[in-house]
């Protein structure tokens, strides 16, 4: 019997019963993308979800849709990955949005501001808010629409040469800082400067900073910073819980396939919900690693903290006068922060606290 003539009589259940359906229903195309990394490889936390997500893309589309992973540098720069995706030039990106708050200071929105959404809190934004829908709107000037990709948790806040002790010691100090942070410090009276991840080292052993942030103890040891700068501050009051995304190319996306598209998102969650479980299960023994080679703690003053916090609120209110694709955003995300902030306090704060407390 020919094959059209089988399907007719048959039906799908008789297709499905005599095991024919695969080449039906699974009649998609082969595909490889390509996508820019702002990471290097070293980063087995960042770089890695991009590596779990083109796994889990391969995985379900049963090897016919590969994604090649290119680390920060191979293609292009890694403050240049959305050029990239906006042109077409590769078909996905995997960075931290506001890498590209040059553009415009929306970008930060979908990562991480000072005082901003925890990880939890940002993720809540993003799925159940309207934190996906108000970034993709932004989003589509630059023909991008986005994933979430990661979110690394709470941050440590970088490495010091001498601990703070006042907010004058941040005056004129020159530190090494990413995304929209920097604004804030140089209103502080600080000298922000944004270096590459893999620069950073060498800039601390040189003077050529004062101080510099990355991410907390994993990747930080990683990179040897506690070897040129012996004191350690927390908390990373500018990411409270940093998103990184994937950005996609949004012709790329749309001509895939439904099938494809879902498994893009589903690869995405996957990825996003790894990076943080990767952090949270490798922090702890970097930290107690540091700590017992010689690294010092300590916690920004909080007159420090006020004081970032006041000027934080004036940059957002000045965005909010001049930028309207911010004050938009920054509105709907403000409005859930003071939500999330009633409930946590009473929720994961008084839980948290006390368990901190006990010697277990």
């Amino acid at each position: 019997m020919q094959r059209r003539s089988f399907v007719r009589h048959t039906g799908l259940a008789g297709v499905l019963a005599a095991g024919a359906a695969p080449a039906l229903v699974h009649a998609q195309a082969n595909l490889r993308w390509r996508l820019a990394s702002s990471f290097p490889k070293a980063l087995d936390t960042l770089f890695g979800a991009s590596e779990l997500f083109a796994k889990k893309v391969g995985e379900m589309s049963g090897g016919k849709f590969q994604i090649s992973l290119h680390a920060a540098g191979e293609l292009m720069p890694p403050g240049q990955v959305v050029d990239g995706v906006q042109s077409g030039a590769v078909e996905i990106a995997h960075t931290a949005p506001y890498y590209f708050f040059g553009k415009d200071e929306t970008f930060a929105l979908g990562c991480a501001i000072p005082f901003g959404l925890n990880s939890r809190q940002m993720t809540a934004w993003m799925v159940e808010g309207n934190g996906l829908k108000l970034m993709r709107e932004f989003y589509r000037q630059y023909n991008i629409i986005n994933f979430l990709g990661g979110n690394t948790g709470a941050q440590m806040g970088g490495w010091f040469r001498k601990e703070i002790k006042s907010v004058g010691e941040m005056k004129g100090l020159k530190f090494r800082v990413g995304g929209f942070a920097g604004r804030i410090l140089e209103r502080m009276g600080s000298v922000p400067l944004n270096i590459p991840g893999g620069e950073i080292y060498s800039a601390l052993e040189k003077g050529t900073v004062d101080a510099a942030e990355w991410v907390g103890p994993y990747d930080d040891q990683k990179l040897g910073f506690n070897k040129v700068a012996p004191f350690y501050a927390y908390p990373a009051w500018w990411e409270g819980g940093p998103q990184v995304d994937f950005f996609i190319n949004s012709k790329s996306f749309e001509g895939l396939t439904a099938e494809y598209k879902a498994i893009v998102e589903c690869a995405a969650f996957a990825a996003h919900v790894d990076m943080q479980a990767k952090y949270d299960a490798k922090n702890p023994a970097a930290l107690k690693q540091l700590v017992g080679s010689g690294t010092k703690l300590f916690r920004f003053p909080k007159e420090v903290m006020d004081i970032a916090f006041k000027e934080s609120q004036a940059v957002y209110s000045e965005l909010s006068a001049k930028n309207s694709h911010w004050k938009k955003v920054y509105e709907d995300f403000s409005s859930f922060r003071r939500d999330q902030n009633l409930w946590f306090r009473f929720t994961e704060a008084g839980f948290d606290d006390f368990m901190q407390s006990q010697k277990l």
